[in-house]
Protein backbone atom coordinates (compact mmCIF):
# COMPACT_ATOMS: atom_id res chain seq x y z
CA UNK A 1 0.00 0.00 0.00
CA UNK A 2 0.98 3.77 -0.65
CA UNK A 3 0.70 6.54 1.64
CA UNK A 4 -1.15 8.00 -1.03
CA UNK A 5 -3.90 5.02 -0.95
CA UNK A 6 -3.62 4.99 3.05
CA UNK A 7 -4.29 8.77 2.77
CA UNK A 8 -7.94 7.90 0.77
CA UNK A 9 -9.11 4.97 3.38
CA UNK A 10 -8.05 7.42 6.02
CA UNK A 11 -10.53 10.21 4.82
CA UNK A 12 -13.10 7.67 4.82
CA UNK A 13 -12.37 6.73 8.54
CA UNK A 14 -15.53 6.99 11.02
CA UNK A 15 -13.95 5.03 13.36
CA UNK A 16 -14.81 7.19 16.13
CA UNK A 17 -16.89 10.23 16.81
CA UNK A 18 -14.41 12.73 16.00
CA UNK A 19 -15.33 12.74 12.36
CA UNK A 20 -18.71 13.87 13.22
CA UNK A 21 -17.09 17.40 14.02
CA UNK A 22 -14.14 17.98 11.62
CA UNK A 23 -14.38 19.76 8.41
CA UNK A 24 -12.40 17.00 6.92
CA UNK A 25 -9.96 14.76 7.82
CA UNK A 26 -5.80 15.72 7.91
CA UNK A 27 -3.90 12.70 7.31
CA UNK A 28 -0.51 14.85 7.31
CA UNK A 29 1.85 15.49 4.02
CA UNK A 30 5.16 15.50 2.81
CA UNK A 31 7.97 13.12 1.54
CA UNK A 32 6.92 9.65 1.31
CA UNK A 33 10.27 8.47 1.69
CA UNK A 34 10.99 11.45 4.27
CA UNK A 35 14.01 10.22 7.24
CA UNK A 36 12.11 13.05 9.44
CA UNK A 37 8.64 12.33 10.67
CA UNK A 38 6.88 15.10 12.75
CA UNK A 39 3.85 13.92 15.20
CA UNK A 40 1.39 16.35 16.83
CA UNK A 41 -1.06 16.11 18.85
CA UNK A 42 -4.21 16.81 16.16
CA UNK A 43 -5.28 19.24 13.55
CA UNK A 44 -6.82 22.59 14.67
CA UNK A 45 -8.94 25.17 13.09
CA UNK A 46 -6.75 26.19 10.73
CA UNK A 47 -6.05 22.71 9.17
CA UNK A 48 -9.24 21.28 9.52
CA UNK A 49 -9.86 24.59 7.07
CA UNK A 50 -7.27 23.37 4.64
CA UNK A 51 -6.71 20.38 5.13
CA UNK A 52 -3.12 20.47 5.67
CA UNK A 53 -1.13 19.75 8.75
CA UNK A 54 0.69 22.75 10.61
CA UNK A 55 -0.79 25.34 8.57
CA UNK A 56 -1.46 27.68 10.91
CA UNK A 57 0.58 29.64 13.84
CA UNK A 58 2.33 26.01 15.13
CA UNK A 59 3.20 25.38 10.82
CA UNK A 60 4.74 29.08 10.88
CA UNK A 61 6.97 27.70 13.75
CA UNK A 62 7.50 24.61 12.58
CA UNK A 63 8.70 26.10 9.32
CA UNK A 64 11.46 28.47 10.58
CA UNK A 65 12.86 25.95 12.43
CA UNK A 66 12.74 23.51 9.26
CA UNK A 67 14.69 26.50 7.76
CA UNK A 68 16.91 26.95 10.72
CA UNK A 69 18.49 23.66 9.88
CA UNK A 70 18.39 23.96 6.28
CA UNK A 71 15.55 21.74 5.44
CA UNK A 72 12.04 22.17 3.68
CA UNK A 73 8.54 21.01 3.84
CA UNK A 74 9.25 18.53 1.23
CA UNK A 75 12.10 16.76 2.82
CA UNK A 76 10.10 15.18 5.95
CA UNK A 77 6.29 14.25 6.71
CA UNK A 78 4.05 15.90 9.08
CA UNK A 79 1.18 14.42 10.83
CA UNK A 80 -0.47 14.27 14.10
CA UNK A 81 -1.80 11.39 16.77
CA UNK A 82 -5.17 12.14 15.45
CA UNK A 83 -6.31 12.92 11.78
CA UNK A 84 -9.61 14.96 12.78
CA UNK A 85 -10.00 18.41 14.78
CA UNK A 86 -11.61 17.87 18.01
CA UNK A 87 -14.42 20.10 19.18
CA UNK A 88 -13.33 23.48 20.38
CA UNK A 89 -9.48 22.49 19.67
CA UNK A 90 -9.95 19.78 23.28
CA UNK A 91 -7.12 17.85 24.03
CA UNK A 92 -7.92 13.98 22.16
CA UNK A 93 -9.45 11.61 24.23
CA UNK A 94 -7.95 8.05 25.01
CA UNK A 95 -10.60 6.37 22.88
CA UNK A 96 -9.72 8.94 19.48
CA UNK A 97 -6.23 8.24 20.25
CA UNK A 98 -6.79 4.51 20.19
CA UNK A 99 -9.40 4.56 16.93
CA UNK A 100 -6.92 6.76 14.98
CA UNK A 101 -3.51 4.89 15.99
CA UNK A 102 -4.09 2.05 13.31
CA UNK A 103 -3.58 5.24 10.61
CA UNK A 104 -0.08 6.39 12.53
CA UNK A 105 0.98 3.01 13.05
CA UNK A 106 0.40 2.53 9.06
CA UNK A 107 2.00 6.06 8.10
CA UNK A 108 5.26 4.91 10.55
CA UNK A 109 5.16 1.33 8.43
CA UNK A 110 5.22 3.25 4.86
CA UNK A 111 7.43 6.00 5.66
CA UNK A 112 10.33 3.25 7.65
CA UNK A 113 11.50 7.04 9.33
CA UNK A 114 15.19 7.11 10.98
CA UNK A 115 14.23 10.21 13.88
CA UNK A 116 10.60 10.87 14.58
CA UNK A 117 10.17 14.10 15.91
CA UNK A 118 7.07 14.18 18.47
CA UNK A 119 5.42 17.73 19.08
CA UNK A 120 3.64 17.48 22.49
CA UNK A 121 2.60 15.09 25.26
CA UNK A 122 0.35 12.88 23.23
CA UNK A 123 2.68 12.14 20.80
CA UNK A 124 5.49 12.20 23.26
CA UNK A 125 3.71 9.35 25.38
CA UNK A 126 3.16 7.33 22.29
CA UNK A 127 6.73 6.26 22.00
CA UNK A 128 7.36 7.26 25.98
CA UNK A 129 4.60 6.08 27.59
CA UNK A 130 4.29 6.88 31.54
CA UNK A 131 7.04 9.93 31.00
CA UNK A 132 6.12 13.28 31.99
CA UNK A 133 7.10 15.73 28.94
CA UNK A 134 8.58 18.01 31.10
CA UNK A 135 10.98 15.05 32.42
CA UNK A 136 12.31 14.62 28.30
CA UNK A 137 11.56 18.07 26.61
CA UNK A 138 14.25 18.52 24.36
CA UNK A 139 16.22 15.14 25.26
CA UNK A 140 17.69 12.30 21.96
CA UNK A 141 16.00 8.83 22.46
CA UNK A 142 17.41 5.87 20.38
CA UNK A 143 15.20 2.81 19.46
Amino acid sequence: MTLEELHKECKKCERCRLREYATQVVPGEGNSKAEIVFIGEAPGENEDKEGRPFCGAAGRLLDELLSSIGMKRDKVFITNMVKCRPPKNRDPLEDELKACEIWLNKQLEIIKPKIIVTLGRYSMARFLPGTKISEVHGKVFEN
